[in-house]
């Protein structure tokens, strides 16, 4: 898969000091737009969904460092909200429900 920015849109992938995966996904005005996916620095998924401006919005999921699925479901402005589950680190179901600008 190639990457490439024009203009400060396109696809990118952004990395950790050592080289190791940060971030990938579609950039527009130079900044996280569109669908991405953000890394922990041992290279597990931290979160994968939705950006708009650099913060996540839109539908996405969090992942624990075990990368064990933590919680999927809507964001606005960075935070939870909307329709979402949440789990525990064993895979076991949580909560689910609607979520207010929850952190």
């Amino acid at each position: 898969m190639e990457y490439e920015i024009k203009d400060g849109k396109g696809n990118i992938k952004e990395y950790y000091y050592d080289g190791n995966l940060k971030y990938e996904g579609e950039y527009l005005n130079g900044i996280r737009n569109g669908k991405g996916k953000e890394y922990f620095y041992n290279s597990n998924l931290i979160f994968e969904g939705e950006y708009l401006n650099g913060i996540r919005n839109g539908k996405g999921k969090d992942y624990y460092k075990s990368d064990e699925l933590e919680f999927e479901g809507e964001y606005l402005n960075g935070k939870r909200n909307g329709s979402g589950k949440e789990y525990n680190d064993d895979g076991k179901l949580k909560f689910e429900g609607k979520y207010l600008m929850a952190q």
